[in-house]
């Protein structure tokens, strides 16, 4: 008994000391990323750092990424670019000529990436992005850029054919709807103007207030004494986190009656914990939610993908994960299905690897077009009710019945 007890431990120690070696075997991928961790833009840019670390932790636990019968994990180095364009170009230069980083992961925002972009495509660097939506990226004729997520003019255009409909419902025509626009004059906002404004032209609906929100988005009080006195019948608002919790705020303040609101970044600003029945019945627009029947092999079904985040991530555990968090983290996936399909790290290899990438994850579809979009995967809104984000457009993932007229 007492051999068999001494060779047990032998066996164990033995065991043990190869699995040490296998994991101190696995090389190093290096991948770059100038992100917002102050300034304007650092609540988003925290989330997806965290989704970006989240998948890199995950695919560590799965064995790494499998290159040539090798094994290999990622590693990331930051730089805050302070939510600054000129500081996130600067950064990316960095990261190239002097980190020496062959691969980078996205900034937060169309518009940091759109001040990035260019310096990628300069050195011809892969660069997979999750967080600038903005359709004026994909018009360049970039090489080396690709977006796992929707382009910004699909954010809130469904909120437009939503309101025709209700419009035909209640005996009126789609064509007597009133909409009101204000956004922030970034990119990203500007292609949600343009995409609502061009949905609402087709139904022959009138654009009664087209304002940009406040600089610093502090204060859109002025745009919403216009709405009171026009009484539009969808307001559409996008300014990132910051906006949308101005907005949330000043409505209340200013008691705003409009029978649909659609604004986005609602789950970043945490609307709902920080103002409470006060969001009720905005729609939000969404990239992701957690009740939508996508799962892949690594992280599960969405609601796994939550599960798991919020257990790496304590700090999640009493709200809904962003989906800037989880499409960061389809942003690594993705690099990691490139990488093993390329066999190689040279990053031409990697690129045509991106370019054919097709697809499903817990995210959802990814598959770029040429332009490097992804063409796989829809919006959807969702309505906040009794606190909760429910899923009420388009009809084909709706989990709830849509709340309207909005009280």
């Amino acid at each position: 008994m007492k051999k068999l007890s001494v060779l047990s431990i032998l066996i164990a120690a033995v065991s043990l000391t190869f699995s040490q070696v296998s994991l101190a075997a696995c090389g190093e991928i290096v991948l770059g990323s100038a992100i917002s961790l102050t300034g304007k833009y650092a609540t988003n840019g925290i989330h997806a750092k965290n989704g970006y670390e989240y998948a890199i932790q995950k695919i560590k636990e799965n064995g790494g990424v499998k290159i040539d019968g090798k094994c290999y994990n990622f590693k990331v180095i930051y730089y805050d670019d302070e939510s600054k364009g000129d500081r996130g170009a600067t950064l990316a230069e960095r990261l190239i000529s002097q980190d020496k980083v062959s691969f980078m992961l996205g900034p937060y925002s169309s518009g940091m990436t759109k001040a990035i972009a260019p310096v990628t495509e300069k050195y011809q660097i892969p660069m997979v992005e999750a967080e600038g939506a903005s359709r004026s990226l994909f018009n360049k004729g970039y090489k080396y850029l690709f977006a796992v997520l929707s382009t910004s003019e699909q954010y809130l255009a469904s909120a437009v054919a939503l309101a025709a409909e209700m419009a035909e419902k209640s005996g009126k025509k789609a064509s007597s709807v009133k909409v009101a626009i204000a956004v922030e004059n970034d990119p990203f906002s500007l292609d949600i103007r343009a995409g609502v404004s061009e949905d609402a032209a087709k139904f022959g609906m009138k654009v009664v207030i087209d304002e940009k929100l406040p600089r610093d988005l502090s204060d859109m009080s002025a745009i919403l004494t216009k709405v009171k006195l026009l009484k539009p019948d969808l307001l559409i608002v996008s300014g990132h986190s910051k906006g949308a919790a101005t907005a949330v705020r000043q409505m209340e303040e200013q008691n705003i009656k409009v029978p649909m609101i659609a604004i986005t970044h609602c789950e970043a600003a945490d609307v709902t914990g920080k103002f409470g029945d006060a969001a009720n019945d905005i729609l939000c627009s969404t990239q992701w939610a957690e009740t939508l029947a996508y799962k892949d092999p690594m992280f599960g079904s969405a609601a796994e993908y939550e599960m798991g985040f919020k257990k790496a991530f304590s700090e999640y555990k009493d709200k809904k994960v962003p989906y800037q968090t989880a499409q960061a983290t389809a942003a690594v996936y993705v690099y990691k299905d490139a990488f093993e399909r390329a066999g190689s790290m040279d990053k031409e290899k990697v690129r045509n690897a991106l370019s054919a990438t097709d697809m499903m994850t817990f995210y959802g579809g990814i598959k770029f077009s040429a332009a490097g979009n992804n063409i796989a995967k829809p919006m959807v809104l969702r309505q906040i009710q009794n606190g909760k984000y429910n899923v009420v457009a388009p009809s084909a993932f709706a989990s709830h019945k849509l709340n309207w007229p909005r009280k």
